[in-house]
């Protein structure tokens, strides 16, 4: 294993310690007298936001937007299943069969591979994808996602600490 591949860059390494700075430096000449003088660099410790370790080359929102693209894949193709369904029985029967071929868990290659499989099912494709942009764009309601998604951390975090005092207390009272 290369050593290099887990250490951090300089750049996002905490500083524990306050920087102290060279005084022999300070005078830099490109500073003049409108630009304020930088007496320590800037670090990650100042930052507003948590750290998360272990998600590489992606953020957890990034990860988190890759979910919500598979998952617009998805509703894109219930929502054209749903209409095929209701006017065009033979469209319906190609995709229902096209689908227990094809996995969704990947929502770009089953477009790439719907496109290929015939001009009819191509035309079933890009239905899908404007489905799935209008939805994205149009339809989803974010603000509620992110008020439900609060909604569940919090009460998921009250039951679990709920549960476990009721647990600690009851095992402490038979003690007794």
């Amino acid at each position: 294993m290369e050593a290099s591949a887990t250490m951090l860059p300089l750049s996002q390494v905490p500083r524990f310690f306050p920087h102290k700075p060279n005084r022999s430096k300070l005078a830099c000449p490109p500073c003049g007298p409108s630009k304020p003088r930088r007496t320590s660099l800037p670090s990650r410790l100042h930052c507003q936001k948590m750290y998360v370790p272990g998600f590489g080359e992606a953020s957890p929102e990034a990860k988190a937007a890759n979910n919500l693209h598979s998952f617009f894949t998805y509703i894109a193709v219930r929502i054209v299943t749903a209409q095929l369904e209701s006017y065009n029985p033979e469209a319906y029967e190609e995709m229902m069969e096209f689908l227990s071929r094809n996995s969704l868990n990947d929502g770009d290659q089953f477009c790439a591979n719907l496109m290929r499989e015939s001009s009819r099912h191509n035309a079933l494709a890009l239905r899908i994808l404007e489905v799935r942009s209008a939805y994205c764009k149009n339809d989803f309601e974010w603000d509620n996602l992110k008020r439900l998604a609060f909604k569940m951390v919090d009460e998921s975090n009250t039951r679990l600490m709920r549960d476990y005092v009721l647990e600690i207390s009851h095992v402490e009272g038979e003690g007794k």
